[in-house]
């Protein structure tokens, strides 16, 4: 990735992303205690795929799908599409958007903090990217 193909998409994702980062209590079926679990996630909507498209091929995670909403004005459906990645994969979305990031940088920064306490003790501190990430996953 160039650094110029990230500015572009922190860009974008400052102006028309979403940062979901959300912890709740989840009950078990069998048990009555509960147990926190977190709704990670990032995504861009808008009504041009092909942006989107070269977003998911620039990063190589998250997937492109339709979504259609209803313009008022004219009682019409319009399609949309959205970008969206989860968990280790916006994670390692964050880490690459941070530096050019403006408006959503705290978000950014919440799940940089949640993921980064947990891969310290896998790779000792250092940054990896999402494909020596996953090598290392699937080597266990």
């Amino acid at each position: 990735m160039k650094d110029t193909e990230l500015a572009y998409i922190a860009g974008l994702f400052d102006g028309e992303g979403c940062v979901s980062y959300k912890q709740y209590m989840r009950k078990r079926d069998r048990n009555k205690k509960a147990y926190p679990t977190w709704q990670i996630r990032l995504e861009i909507s808008m009504t041009n795929k092909p942006i989107l498209q070269n977003i998911c091929d620039i990063l190589g995670v998250g997937t492109v799908t339709p979504k259609r909403y209803k313009i008022k004005k004219a009682k019409t459906w319009k399609k949309q599409w959205r970008w969206r990645c989860s968990h280790r994969e916006a994670y390692f979305v964050c880490m690459a958007l941070y530096p050019y990031a403006h408006i959503k940088i705290d978000k950014l920064q919440q799940i940089i903090d949640h993921y980064s306490k947990k891969d310290n003790k896998v790779f000792n501190g250092r940054v990896v990217n999402l494909n020596e990430y996953k090598e290392a996953m699937h080597a266990e």
